[in-house]
């Protein structure tokens, strides 16, 4: 089992940076795909990235491309968002998610999430 922790979210402006990041509990992290998902209020929770257990492959959604990376530390059992260019649009509750054998962009297969932080971009 492993318990995620968010951090790092926060008002920012348009046009601006964040990093988030999640660090998970456990000893097993590394053997963790892991993904970042958002959710607007009145909207469904969607996929943003991903990164496999190895680092080797990672996939973003067309709506962030060139503008946020996911990037993995196994060493500080932490997986990170680094947003830049942010836009309005991009305001959302953001939530890390762990899977051991699932890597995907169905949120609803991850078996492990963390609580949330907020992201607010102002214009």
């Amino acid at each position: 089992q492993v318990q995620l922790v968010e951090s790092g979210g926060g008002l920012v402006q348009a046009g601006g940076s964040l990093r988030l990041s999640c660090t998970a509990s456990g000893r097993t992290f590394s053997s963790y795909n892991m993904g970042w998902f958002r959710q607007a209020p009145g909207k469904a929770r969607e996929f943003v990235a991903l990164m496999s257990w190895s680092g080797d492959s990672t996939e973003h959604a067309d709506s962030v491309k060139g503008r946020f990376t996911i990037s993995r530390d196994n060493a500080k059992n932490t997986v990170y968002l680094q947003m830049n260019s942010l836009k309005p649009e991009d305001t959302a509750v953001y939530y890390c998610a762990a899977d051991q054998r699932y890597y995907g962009t169905y949120y609803y297969n991850y078996r492990y999430w963390g609580q949330g932080t907020q992201v607010t971009v102002s214009s």
